[in-house]
């Protein structure tokens, strides 16, 4: 029998990005982002449990601004200069987010929230008899 014989070397794709997307999903536990560009394609990401905070920690802005910096640093020497920014969620991480975005040096043309919002949903629960 012959062996197959298997090349180690992995060749990387160099990617230059001069704009993106940065999404921003916030919860009341967690706070995510990705960096994704112009197709969708995500580039980078980072969440505040990625970091290293754990329990309540996870769910404070200063964590929220430590996974925005994170992600940013991944992608910074990729040549990113303008973002168009989608925050989604009811967390307290999202100011923090934006805040630490707008610090970071890159130019944003744009902020949507996406949070979704139900046009009435589903139907309650019936109304409880004592």
């Amino acid at each position: 029998m012959a062996k197959a014989k298997v090349s180690a070397k992995t060749k990387k794709k160099t990617i230059s990005l001069e704009s993106g997307r940065i999404y921003v999903s916030t919860t009341f536990n967690n706070t995510i982002v990705t960096i994704t560009n112009e197709k969708g394609d995500a580039v980078s990401w980072s969440s505040a449990g990625n970091i290293g905070f754990k329990g309540t920690r996870k769910s404070t802005p200063y964590a929220a601004t430590q996974a925005v910096d994170e992600a940013i640093k991944k992608v910074r020497d990729l040549g990113l200069k303008n973002v168009e920014v989608f925050i989604k969620g009811p967390g307290v991480g999202r100011d923090a987010a934006l805040r630490a975005i707008r610090n970071s040096g890159l130019s944003i043309s744009m902020i949507a929230d996406i949070t979704p919002i139900p046009h009435n949903g589903p139907r309650m629960k019936k109304k409880r008899r004592v």
